[in-house]
Order: structure tokens, then C-alpha cells, then sequence
């Protein structure tokens, strides 16, 4: 088990602890900051990437380890240098892997699921990708490389530098003084949250507000400009496996329409949102251009459905916790059906949030891979039989009895996303 997963069994509940402790504030001073199919859509977002980490599904073109073995010229002694160096160095490889998500349209694909919300609460925090399979940070990370700073350093070092990210995301905490000249903070991340002409693409820095004052890309808050969360082009959907993908679909879409071959192949690299002339002339996009007339995204969902999506959040937690600590001791490829299966109900409980004419079709294809794996693992779920098994069959014939349901009662949507 990787040194990140291994963290994040430690995280996750301190996570949950800080979010309730959040909706609680907001309810005792009235602000409104969750909906609920948002909060639910955030934190399957957040065990999406969690089964991508777990699975190391994820390739680095060049890794730091090779620039290591390659490069290195010094060894940088003590190791508290090594480590406070290691530092400054994850922070500004990340405010520049930051910046080149939100302004190369490829790029755009890995990041955009971040900003999905149109609420801005530390539930969001955990919207994290699942497309990100190609990764290039390490070239920024030479500095590091030359010093001959230790691999195991950053390994330790990431998982913190990423959590340390959790606690500004969130409304509660006004400006902070001295530290808002040092630390990003939540004012500075609510600007780079917001869609608002004076505040887009601006606050990159993820721990040192530094970066942006360096590089040109600092805005503060200011306090006649109330800042409007999510994209420009609204992702609309509850899922988070179609909001990892959409815009890479529409990128696809805009190559194979266009006529012009030079365009076919400059989509991919050109600024966030640029679109060849001849298809943005014939197939336009929903975007908004006054961030004033947003109109959030949202189901008429009955409580019994939004009551089971919570449910449904739960129960996919226990199959995660399961999942991980199987992962050792079993095949690879079981360990693979075992992640599959998780997303394919993720993907079922959100497409019901969406009132999606396809979430029985998704859930059919749920339970055709649960029984899959049953039968293959000898009539157990992964080694349990008996009660746990009887509980896993119990559970998969009332998840399909309440997706008919919902398919019947709820208003299935017009259109799909």
C-alpha cells in the first residue's frame, strides 16, 4: 500500500470531522453553503481518485527518481534542508502544474473536475482528478534533482503538501491579516474558484502565495465583487466520472469536426476554451458570460432518493476501506474488477441523482459485475461468506429494486449530459 493511501486512511475521517464541523458554523450563522447532491457528487468525486491512486493508474513521463540517478551533481546535507528545500520546490512545481492545467485545453481535461461546483465549501476540496494518467511535474522539480534531494522526501512530502490544500477551501474564514501577504488562504482561493471576470485564472500558489506575486497572477478578494463559483461552461451533472472526461469529449468532438487540419490538431494546445472558428460557428456551447445570471444546476429529487444516494455514498466508502486492504493479497486483476466495480456504482447512484434515463442500464451492468465476482471468488465477496456474503447480496438486489424505482417515479431528465 502506497505511502499516500496509507495517509489517506488517516485523512479521510479528519476530512469528514472538518466538514461537519463547517456545516454546522455555516447553519449557526445562516449562510447556505451545501446542497446536498452537490456535497454527494464532491466526496464520490473524492473516492474516484482515491481508487486511481490506490491502483497506480497513473504514468510519469519523466519521473524524479531518474533525475535523481541522472542529474544529480550535489547531496544536500542536513536533512532538515533537504526537506525545507524539498518544499519550496513541490510548491512552485505545483503553482506551475496548476497554471498549465487552467490554460492549455488539454491540460484543462485534468483540473476541470476541481472546479465543477458551483458551491465553494472544503467539500469540494476533494473533487480530485481521475484523468490525470500522464504526469510531467518532475521537470520542474530539477532544482530539487540537482541537490540530490531523496525521492522517499517528496513521497512523504506530497500527501502532506496535498492535504495542507484541504482547509482553505471554504467560506467561513474571512481575510487573515499578516498571512494573506505569506499562505494562500481562503480569500485568495475563493478568487481562484470564481468564474468572475476580475477574478478568472488568477491565484494559482497551492501554499506559498509567493508565486503568483512573482509571476503576475496575484488578485486579492475585494469586497464589492462577490465571487460566483464553478466553469464558464457548466459541466451540468451530478457525476463525476462523465465531469472527468467532458471536456476531453468536446475537445475530441471540435478535432473530428473541424475541416481545417492545423486546427485538428492545434485544439489540443491552444488556450482553455478555444474552439476552431468553422465548429464554434455551427455547434455552439452553453457558456456563461455574465457570471450574475448563473443558474445552479439542480434535480427535483425526492428525499427518498437523495436519502439513498447518501446511503449509496456510505456503502461505497466500505467497499473502498475493503478494496485497499485486499489490494495486497490478492491478484492484480481481481484488484482491478474489485476498483471497476466501485466506479460502476458510483456511476449508477449519481446518474440517478441525475434523473439519467441510463442509471438502470448502469445499475444492470453493477449487478451483472458483482455476480461476476462472486462466482469467481469461490460464492464469496472476496473471501467473506455467509453473513457478509448474504449482507453484499442484500444490498445489491435493493440497490437494483430502488434504481427501478427511481426510474419509474423520478422526472427522467430531457436532456443528457
Amino acid at each position: 500500500m502506497s505511502i499516500y493511501i496509507q495517509t489517506l486512511l488517516v485523512a479521510i475521517p479528519a476530512f469528514i470531522v472538518l466538514m461537519i464541523i463547517e456545516a454546522l458554523a455555516a447553519k449557526s450563522r445562516g449562510m447556505k453553503i451545501n446542497r446536498s447532491e452537490d456535497v454527494i457528487s464532491s466526496l464520490s468525486s473524492g473516492l474516484t481518485n482515491t481508487i486511481k491512486a490506490g491502483m497506480k493508474f497513473s504514468v510519469a513521463i519523466i519521473s524524479y527518481s531518474w533525475l535523481v540517478e541522472h542529474i544529480s551533481i550535489y547531496k544536500l546535507e542536513p536533512i532538515w534542508l533537504a526537506v525545507i528545500i524539498a518544499f519550496i520546490v513541490e510548491d512552485f512545481a505545483g503553482y506551475w502544474m496548476h497554471r498549465l492545467n487552467h490554460r492549455v485545453n488539454v491540460l484543462w481535461n485534468r483540473h476541470v473536475i476541481h472546479h465543477s461546483s458551483e458551491e465553494f465549501n472544503l467539500a469540494c476540496a476533494l473533487r480530485q482528478s481521475i484523468s490525470t494518467t500522464l504526469t510531467f511535474s518532475a521537470i520542474f522539480m530539477i532544482p530539487a534533482a540537482l541537490l540530490g534531494i531523496p525521492p522517499i522526501i517528496f513521497a512523504i512530502l506530497g500527501p502532506i503538501h496535498l492535504y495542507m490544500q484541504f482547509w482553505y477551501h471554504t467560506q467561513l474564514i474571512d481575510k487573515m491579516g499578516v498571512l494573506e501577504y505569506i499562505l494562500v488562504t481562503p480569500s485568495h482561493h475563493r478568487v481562484h474558484h470564481a468564474i468572475n471576470p476580475e477574478y478568472i485564472d488568477r491565484n494559482y500558489s497551492q501554499i506559498l502565495i509567493i508565486w503568483d506575486k512573482m509571476f503576475g497572477t496575484f488578485q486579492p478578494e475585494l469586497k464589492e465583487v462577490q465571487p460566483v463559483y464553478g466553469t464558464l461552461k457548466p459541466v451540468q451533472t451530478w457525476n463525476p466520472i462523465i465531469i472527468n472526461y467532458k471536456h476531453m469529449w468536446q475537445l475530441a468532438k471540435d478535432c473530428w469536426r473541424t475541416r481545417s487540419f492545423f486546427d485538428k490538431v492545434r485544439v489540443w494546445f491552444m488556450p482553455t476554451g478555444w474552439r476552431p472558428e468553422d465548429v464554434k460557428k455551427k455547434y455552439p456551447v452553453e457558456l456563461i458570460l455574465n457570471p450574475e445570471d448563473q443558474i445552479k444546476y439542480t434535480r427535483d429529487s425526492s428525499r427518498l432518493l437523495l436519502g439513498w444516494s447518501w446511503a449509496q455514498l456510505i456503502i461505497t466508502n466500505i467497499f473502498l476501506f475493503h478494496m485497499l486492504i485486499m489490494i495486497p493479497s490478492q491478484s492484480t486483476l481481481m484488484s482491478y474488477l474489485y476498483a471497476l466495480f466501485i466506479m460502476v456504482n458510483i456511476f449508477s447512484y449519481t446518474s440517478a441523482l441525475d434523473h439519467s434515463r441510463y442509471m438502470i442500464l448502469i445499475e444492470i451492468v453493477k449487478i451483472g459485475l458483482a455476480g461476476y465476482l462472486i462466482s469467481t471468488n469461490g460464492v464469496s465477496w472476496f473471501g467473506f461468506d455467509g453473513f457478509i456474503l448474504q449482507l453484499v447480496m442484500a444490498y445489491l438486489a435493493l440497490s437494483l429494486f430502488l434504481t427501478y424505482y427511481f426510474y419509474r417515479t423520478e422526472p427522467i431528465a430531457t436532456i443528457q449530459t
